[in-house]
């Protein structure tokens, strides 16, 4: 995380652009705009969202902002529509294909947010709430939560990355959403005392960061991987023309340490208008147009942003943590970024975490170089050696005799022949 070698300037746009590789884009596109024929009426909960109607075109979801406006009195209202078209993002990231290694199972997710409702259907029975998160009046602690975790939706298609991981919920922000460094810090120590092995912070603080440095020292010494949006989710206010310089980094994504995440259309590029990625990013999920839930509910939401991506990796963080607990926090994150699709920032791939095998890059087993002794040799026999000297002795006197035959042979030949001695 956070290495020079991965570095990319990321503006809006200039992500290059990548077939989705689970999916192809027909399909994906048939599963955002065109949706499955609605559930009958006796299988729809009876939650007061209507189903909404294939014939009546792509519905209309209402938005979940990352915070209220400033002079907003009321919570964000219920949703009253309910999908049941699997979305984009579900299918790109082949989750159905994830789901068959792993459904996160055993660990526990922070979300540093809004807070995240204990309310929320999809959530049931999984939210542990610290301080007073369990009242999340924006809404959007709970969206990020039901990325992570939520249950499949009845008669639905959506469903969160891992549905079997375990929330727990803390404040980032005051009640409207705005968040400071110093709620970020707490929210942080909070769910880490609380047992979470993977946070989420939805924040991106300009600044220093040196605010947040204890409470990620803390998450580093309790071997829990924190996971942050590179940027905002929205332009600041008065970034517009003529306003100060765009800050260098935002926290906690620029610590060390911390996964950085970016956000990505259903083309895989950045979406139009998004705010520029100081530096670089460690990884890229879907974060444009994403179907969610709300606090309260069956209604679906749609939601934007870098933090929405945030989530996206944090649930696959805990689909490989419950498959491999002996992962510590920095070996997951090294895992989603090799396994992770190749592009300019690598895009995340949930089934490629759990599935691919990885080579162990540890040191080669050194050759066994223990001494092997052999027996030292007899010492030599007076014996053997006059043996030898005869043995010698005898095949000198055997050529003699050869040779004085031979000789004589020769000269008998000679004289029966006529020809006197040789």
């Amino acid at each position: 995380m956070n290495d020079e070698s991965t570095s990319s300037h990321l503006a809006p746009g200039r992500v290059r652009r990548h077939t989705l590789r689970s999916a192809a884009v027909l399909p994906l596109l048939g599963g955002l705009l065109a949706l499955t024929p609605p559930v009958p009426a006796a299988a729809a909960p009876d939650s007061g969202a209507a189903v909404a109607d294939a014939s009546a075109g792509p519905p209309k979801l209402p938005l979940m902002p990352p915070a209220l406006t400033s002079g907003a009195t009321a919570c964000t209202r219920p949703s009253k529509v309910q999908v049941n078209a699997v979305p984009w993002a579900q299918q790109s990231l082949s989750l159905a294909r994830a789901a068959r290694y792993s459904q996160g199972a055993g660990v526990a997710v922070g979300v540093v947010d809004t807070g995240v409702s204990a309310h929320a259907p999809l959530l049931a029975g999984r939210v542990q709430d610290t301080g007073d998160a369990a009242q999340d009046c924006v809404g959007h602690g709970t969206f990020l939560a039901g990325i992570v975790a939520a249950a499949p939706a009845p008669g639905g298609g959506f469903s969160g990355v891992a549905p079997l991981a375990r929330i727990i919920g803390a404040r980032g922000t005051d009640q409207k959403g705005t968040a400071s460094a110093a709620r970020v810090a707490e929210g942080i120590e909070a769910v880490v005392a609380a047992g979470a092995k993977i946070v989420v912070v939805s924040a991106a603080l300009p600044g220093s960061g040196a605010a947040l440095k204890p409470a990620l020292a803390a998450a580093k010494a309790h071997d829990v991987l924190v996971i942050a949006p590179a940027a905002p989710d929205t332009a600041p206010p008065g970034s517009g023309q003529g306003a100060s310089p765009s800050p260098t980094a935002y926290w906690p994504a620029a610590a060390d340490g911390v996964l950085s995440v970016v956000d990505t259309d259903i083309d895989g590029g950045r979406p139009q208008g998004a705010v520029p990625v100081p530096g670089h990013a460690d990884l890229a999920a879907p974060g444009n147009g994403i179907t969610g839930i709300g606090p309260s509910g069956q209604g679906s939401y749609v939601a934007n942003g870098p933090s929405v991506a945030a989530a996206f990796v944090a649930g696959t963080a805990a689909l490989v943590r419950a498959q491999r607990p002996g992962l510590s926090a920095e070996e997951t994150a090294a895992r989603l970024t090799a396994t992770a699709a190749h592009a300019q920032v690598p895009l995340l791939d949930p089934a490629a975490a759990l599935s691919m095998v990885l080579p162990s890059g540890g040191p080669a087993a050194a050759p066994d170089e223990t001494a092997v002794r052999l027996p030292a040799p007899a010492p030599r026999s007076g014996v053997v050696r006059r043996a030898g000297v005869l043995a010698a002795g005898c095949l000198l006197v055997t050529a003699a005799a050869v040779a004085a035959m031979a000789v004589a042979r020769i000269r008998r030949t000679r004289r029966a022949a006529g020809r006197g001695p040789a």
